[in-house]
């Protein structure tokens, strides 16, 4: 898979407060890659320098496999501060604005209102929009010109639950479209619920970064000894409701979902392995997100 953006040892620095220390990490093509972490992590600065807002001390980025950055910044649409829409203008007109400012074609302006689900309201006043309504036109503002890439900083700050769930629908059916989005986000729940990827940021390091469903996994783990690690790591891969098994630190660490610690025994028994140790360890995503972030 190719990848839309490659940061490398990217760096920033304000006096004495380094925001981002050598972050590196790939965003894949089609994905919906988040970029998670506490306030005051790094991520909107981290945005501000892929979007050539701000110029990294270190480190470099590169979108669309090495595109020319001139001719790549075409194919990015983004959103780091909502744009200053006029509240007695119609979504059309105000688009038009935006779309003469950002030198797009204005007949565009049908296709971005119907991609954000605003088209049936195109000639409603903004001041009449719900908070969610006024920050998908927001967003249309960024799709203006077809973008390949959409970036957002905090796309459901301020949001209540149902603008929120509208952002995060209308996510998800902009990347089936094909478009790849990156999004920052100090929301654990956002970032399970929208994205397939994730970097974790906490301030200015890079302390994990892949698929989310392997960066936040909410397997259920147990722990295992037994006089043989390397039999007991064999007989349980015969276990179908063990999804990864690994041997570290002098003890077996299985992985599943609602694993049942007596039927464990009594399998490991009838396979001649007494267990001289088994302990369960339920980890949440809160609590392996606050424990990597506190850390």
């Amino acid at each position: 898979m190719e990848n839309i953006l490659s940061l490398t040892n990217i760096s920033k620095s304000y006096g004495n407060i380094q925001a981002l220390k050598n972050v590196s990490f790939e965003v894949p093509a089609g994905s919906v890659f988040g970029i998670l972490g506490p306030n005051g992590s790094g991520k909107t600065t981290l945005l501000g320098i892929v979007l050539d807002v701000l110029k990294a001390d270190n480190g470099n980025f590169s979108w669309l496999n090495g595109m020319n950055p001139d001719d790549a910044r075409k194919q990015i649409g983004s959103l780091l501060e909502t744009p200053n829409f006029y509240h007695y203008l119609s979504a059309f007109d105000n688009l038009e604005i935006v779309g003469v400012i950002k030198q797009k074609d204005k007949k565009d302006r049908e296709r971005v209102l119907k991609a954000v689900g605003l088209y049936e309201r195109k000639d409603s006043k903004f001041q009449t929009f719900s908070l969610g309504m006024k920050q998908r036109l927001a967003i249309g503002s960024a799709l203006l010109g077809n973008p390949k890439v959409l970036v957002l900083d905090e796309p459901t700050n301020g949001l209540d639950p149902a603008g929120i769930a509208e952002i995060r629908s209308m996510i998800k059916e902009l990347n089936r479209s094909g478009i790849t989005v990156v999004m920052a986000s100090h929301l654990l729940d956002e970032v399970e619920k929208v994205c397939t990827h994730v970097a974790i940021l906490k301030r200015g390091d890079l302390l994990l970064s892949g698929k989310v469903e392997e960066v936040l996994s909410n397997e259920d783990r147990v722990e295992l000894k037994a006089d043989d690690l390397s039999q007991l790591e064999n007989i349980l891969k015969e276990l179908s409701s063990l999804q990864k098994i690994q041997i570290s630190d002098g003890f077996v660490y299985a992985y599943g979902h609602d694993l049942d610690l007596k039927f464990i025994n009594q399998y490991c028994m009838q396979k001649g392995i007494v267990l001289s140790h088994l302990l369960q360890k339920k980890k949440s995503l809160e609590s392996k997100f606050i424990e990597l972030t506190e850390k």
